[in-house]
């Protein structure tokens, strides 16, 4: 859920629930009440319960080729899901976390078993380099910014070694995700976009599998206190890839009412 509404320099501003509240609060439309310290423990994360069907498995290291028929396997919430968050915690560099707002996930089934997991959730909300290379202004950026999915987490097993696996799933992605987007929300995304850490990772993947590199991301975080002053915190800078889904792709980002 996010608030929206006009500023008085006419400018629409759309913002998270809790990001709102705050910024009305600092501007002293509304007061809230003291932060509750004592609850900060229900924020935690109860990391995923180990269980066998976590285990590593039987190393396999044959061509794709062998591997197929390769399938995308919805992660079912109470079921499969558990298997999913179990895979990102103990395998996944960014181990689990809770992913919150419009998503899909998918464990990867091959003939030989479980050969990784991936996910697919709302966009980063403002990306000078992606931004640019679609020619958004705010306004439109703001009215159809839910055409683009972001790739959040992608995970090969670690037992599993096959060439050309992960960007032939990237490939099964592209034509799977956007019917089942359709059939859960409603509408159909024409853009994935992700993120790519350059100190880990090269990308290679991605552009196996035709994905644009538009740019990277600016290392700036998120604004924190550090005694009396704000400081932006550092992030690892990131390679920003996209991948049209429909050729007119750029024609519905940019679509005016």
């Amino acid at each position: 859920m996010a608030f929206a509404w006009y500023q008085p320099n006419g400018e629409l501003k759309l913002m998270g629930c809790k990001a709102a509240l705050l910024s009305f609060h600092r501007q002293g439309w509304i007061q809230l009440p003291p932060v509750r310290r004592e609850m900060s423990h229900l924020n935690q994360v109860k990391p995923p319960q180990r269980t066998l069907a976590g285990e590593p498995g039987e190393p396999i290291t044959v061509p794709v080729g062998r591997l197929l028929p390769i399938t995308l396997e919805p992660v079912i919430p109470g079921g499969t899901s558990r298997l999913w968050n179990e895979f990102m915690d103990r395998y996944h560099y960014l181990e689990y976390s809770i992913q919150k707002g419009a998503q899909q996930r998918y464990l990867i089934q091959s003939p030989q078993g479980y050969v990784g997991a991936i996910s697919f959730a709302s966009p980063a909300w403002k990306t000078q380099a992606r931004d640019g290379w679609i020619g958004w202004d705010h306004e439109t950026r703001t009215r159809n910014l839910r055409y683009i999915v972001n790739n959040t987490r992608f995970l090969i097993l670690p037992w599993v070694q096959s060439k050309n696996l992960a960007s032939k799933i990237l490939g099964l992605c592209a034509r799977q995700l956007p019917r089942d987007w359709e059939a859960r929300y409603g509408y159909r995304p024409v853009l994935f976009e992700t993120f790519v850490e350059q100190q880990r990772f090269q990308g290679t993947c991605y552009k196996a599998a035709n994905w644009i590199r538009v740019g990277e991301t600016t290392g700036r975080g998120k604004w924190e206190q550090k005694g009396e002053h704000k400081v932006r915190a550092p992030l690892p800078i990131k390679d920003i890839f996209v991948y049209p889904l429909q050729p007119n792709f750029r024609e519905v980002l940019k679509e005016t009412p």
